[in-house]
């Protein structure tokens, strides 16, 4: 059985276009695989608060020498690392603002990219002390934009602070293997914005596809199995 971590960031509740493609791409995955378990975590009708400092000295305290207000402060960063302990698949929705991720998203990445949870911390390895505990995931990010060429070689590819994020930190959070696709022009709208949509839609069913004959056929496929390169979709 996969375990689907079913992520969704927009704080648009309605007319969202991640919260679109998230559920086709769950659709599709369940209908294929109804014996497949899906997590889903509302990040954008229920944000992850901020970090603070007495979050910081709890996670930095031992485990067994935590105060019950610290073990109350870790609780929320707690549930959501069991949810992407379990997940095989992390199926995350999230719109671009102002050429990065949402407050939402950035709360639950700074709840669950915790030190003796999901990553060590060792001096030993030199310049390179932080080593993820989690291993074999698969991120799929599915994304809009108000604007447009934020793809390699497009006109505003440097502005996109999104993906390069998640790309980067997607290494603590077990991944192994990403696949981005998104929407773009909402904000021009008309028949870019019409066709791009369209293939977006497209590639989540081509993707779900993939995934589904990479981790083989039927209720007792591997979720492990390789996963195949970075898919880039959208607007090209």
């Amino acid at each position: 059985m996969t375990t689907l971590l079913h992520l969704d960031a927009s704080a648009r509740l309605t007319r969202s276009l991640s919260r679109q493609m998230t559920r086709q791409f769950v659709t599709a995955w369940t209908a294929a695989r109804p014996g497949d378990r899906v997590i889903h975590r509302d990040l954008g009708r229920e944000p992850p608060p901020a970090i603070s400092e007495a979050w910081i000295a709890a996670a930095f305290t031992p485990e067994d020498k935590r105060t019950p207000a610290q073990r109350d402060a870790l609780s929320l960063s707690d549930a959501m690392i069991d949810e992407l302990e379990l997940a095989d698949l992390i199926v995350l929705g999230t719109p671009m603002y102002n050429y990065g991720m949402p407050t939402a998203l950035k709360g639950w990445i700074d709840q669950v990219v915790r030190i003796g949870k999901t990553f060590t911390f060792d001096l030993a390895r030199g310049d390179y002390p932080l080593e993820p505990i989690m291993r074999g995931k698969t991120l799929v990010v599915l994304s809009s934009r108000g604007e447009f060429g934020f793809l390699p070689g497009g006109p505003r590819a440097a502005m996109n602070h999104l993906d390069d994020h998640l790309r980067t930190v997607s290494h603590y959070l077990g991944v192994t293997g990403s696949h981005f696709i998104s929407t773009e022009y909402q904000e021009f709208g008309g028949a870019r914005h019409a066709a791009s949509i369209a293939r977006a839609e497209a590639d989540v069913s081509a993707l779900v596809e993939r995934l589904l004959a990479s981790s083989g056929a039927g209720e007792d496929g591997n979720p492990h199995a390789p996963t195949p390169p970075l898919l880039a979709a959208a607007s090209r």
